[in-house]
């Protein structure tokens, strides 16, 4: 039995939040990247030692930047603000799939796009591999709820006889 209008705008729902809530949090969490890594730090017999020794590179380099030049750490207030901005960017599918089903396809190319971001930058910026995957990861998990939500927008439309503009 095809599920109906109303089931799948529900379902559609569930997964755009998922997504902009993720979207939102990643995003919120990368403005006070110093007292995160300090956590982190404090911390450190929770990960491997790999990681260990990465995390205390990684919090000396921001602590050490952030106190001689600050406005270096403005980049990831524009990172964390993109990502605000991205997560509103799906309130319109969220609104009207149908009518937006762009930026879902959007969205999936973004997602897409991570990868070979991370796999050509990485090594330039000597990341290790483990944080380069890391960094695929939120391609990877982000596609998830676009393409699930691209495929119950596309029965919608198909149920809805949507004319297109």
């Amino acid at each position: 039995m095809q599920p109906t209008e109303t089931q799948l705008k529900k379902k559609i729902k569930c997964w755009l939040i998922f997504l902009i809530a993720g979207l939102f949090l990643s995003g919120a969490t990368a403005f006070p990247i110093e007292s995160e890594l300090a956590i982190a730090v404090n911390n450190l017999d929770a990960f491997s030692p790999k990681i260990q020794q990465w995390l205390t590179t990684i919090y000396t380099a921001v602590k050490t930047t952030n106190a001689q030049y600050p406005y270096l750490s403005y980049g990831t207030d524009w990172l964390a603000f993109a990502h605000v901005i991205l997560a509103l960017l799906f309130v319109g599918p969220l609104r009207d799939p149908v009518r937006n089903i762009w930026v879902l396809q959007f969205g999936m190319i973004a997602c897409v796009l991570i990868l070979p971001l991370a796999f050509i930058a990485g090594p330039i910026r000597h990341i290790p591999l483990f944080w380069q995957l890391i960094d695929c990861s939120f391609g990877v998990v982000g596609i998830v709820p676009l393409y699930i939500a691209y495929r119950y927008t596309k029965q919608l439309e198909s149920i809805t006889n949507y004319n297109h503009i």
